[in-house]
């Protein structure tokens, strides 16, 4: 990256700094939960329109498609970030400013990463330089846990033929992703005939069964770099009722697809041990998220290391490469090099207390643009 083109992103960086703060005040109060993005997009629809952009749809998805020098002929780039937060708010989201952080529920993951790329996108729209390539900026749904990468899924449906590189914003700085983390997560629902607390008591309880399965799923001794997790637990019905239904979730995550084999292979036999005790057991499957396939290891190698240089321009760090599970999943799951960066400093993803620091959002937009311009035009050669 030449010194006129980085010095051109720090000034437009800087001239945007009051109102990329204002943007995600705006945006950051605005709920999301996976599935229902619709206000979100509705706000990111309307914006991109009001800044220029001339292409631009809501896809039945809830994807937010913004095209920039898309015909038919030419290769694409995608830049993405998630309009989803993990949180089920339908009201308005509480938000507060102290010490230099705007602290909010999803302000980080994915909400400051968005506005950032918001921003980026306005100066392709403005500016129009030529990449060589077609642009698709995209404001994505479903990202968060059971949305189950849908919004992505279906943008590769759409454009997947056409589409050389892929870059998803995510995350703090300088964290960077190059290898797709798979998982699957399941629904495991225990029921028994239940009955009256002190008449009926020692007849077998879904609450009971379903808390000796969870014990035992915490026993499994995981592959090297394999997690898992039960995230809830919900269930009977009063205090003096022996429970007839409870039900978990549950998931399992790995880089490597035969770990992932094996832990399925470890959750079946868990489970088998239960049956019979007095419950069943239905085991419903949410969701597999894919891990990384056969990608071209020099197209994987370019793309990621003009990621790390821009990130290193901008930030003054060095890139953080760890495997993540997140929207370049499916690109890399297809042979399709993709990077996840972050551009935003913050902390306390996934809590209600999460928090970004405000003085980092010019830093991030100038990761964000840097991205846009040398990747578009690394692709587009």
């Amino acid at each position: 990256m030449n010194q006129e083109t980085i010095a051109r992103i720090r000034a437009y960086a800087e001239s945007c700094r009051e109102e990329q703060r204002e943007l995600l005040r705006q945006l950051g109060r605005i709920p999301a939960p996976s599935h229902q993005e619709d206000r979100r997009a509705a706000f990111c629809l309307d914006w991109l329109k009001r800044q220029g952009a001339e292409d631009v749809t809501i896809d039945p998805a809830k994807n937010v498609i913004c095209a920039l020098g898309c015909d038919e002929k030419k290769d694409l780039v995608v830049f993405a970030a998630h309009t989803d937060i993990v949180f089920p708010d339908q009201e308005e989201l509480p938000m507060e400013e102290r010490e230099g952080r705007l602290y909010a529920p999803g302000i980080g993951d994915d909400t400051a990463n968005l506005v950032n790329l918001l921003l980026a996108a306005r100066y392709l729209i403005r500016n129009r330089p030529n990449l060589g390539c077609g642009v698709l900026i995209v404001a994505n749904s479903c990202e968060e846990g059971l949305g189950n990468l849908k919004g992505t899924r279906a943008l590769f449906d759409a454009y997947g033929s056409r589409i050389r590189a892929y870059c998803s914003l995510d995350m703090h700085m300088p964290f960077c992703c190059r290898s797709a983390v798979g998982s699957y997560r399941y629904k495991i629902t225990c029921r028994t005939e239940g009955g009256h607390s002190y008449a009926d008591f020692g007849k077998p309880s879904a609450i009971r069964l379903l808390c000796g399965l969870a014990d035992a799923l915490y026993r499994i001794d995981p592959p090297p770099a394999t997690s898992y997790n039960i995230g809830r637990i919900e269930g009977g019905t009063t205090v003096n009722s022996i429970a007839q239904q409870a039900y978990m979730l549950y998931e399992f995550r790995s880089e490597s697809q035969d770990a992932l084999a094996w832990m399925e292979y470890a959750f079946r036999d868990t489970l088998s041990r239960w049956e019979g005790l007095g419950g069943s057991f239905e085991v419903e499957l949410l969701g597999v998220r894919p891990g990384s396939g056969a990608v071209d290891p020099a197209a994987l190698d370019r793309l990621s290391r003009c990621t790390g240089e821009v990130v290193r321009t901008f930030s003054g760090q060095e890139p953080e490469w760890s495997a993540a599970s997140t929207d370049s999943n499916i690109p890399l799951s297809l042979g399709i090099p993709a990077n996840t960066v972050g551009t935003v400093r913050g902390a306390l993803c996934h809590t209600r207390q999460e928090w970004v620091e405000l003085d980092s959002l010019p830093e991030g937009l100038c990761i964000a643009l840097g991205l846009v311009l040398e990747l578009g035009g690394l692709f587009g050669s």
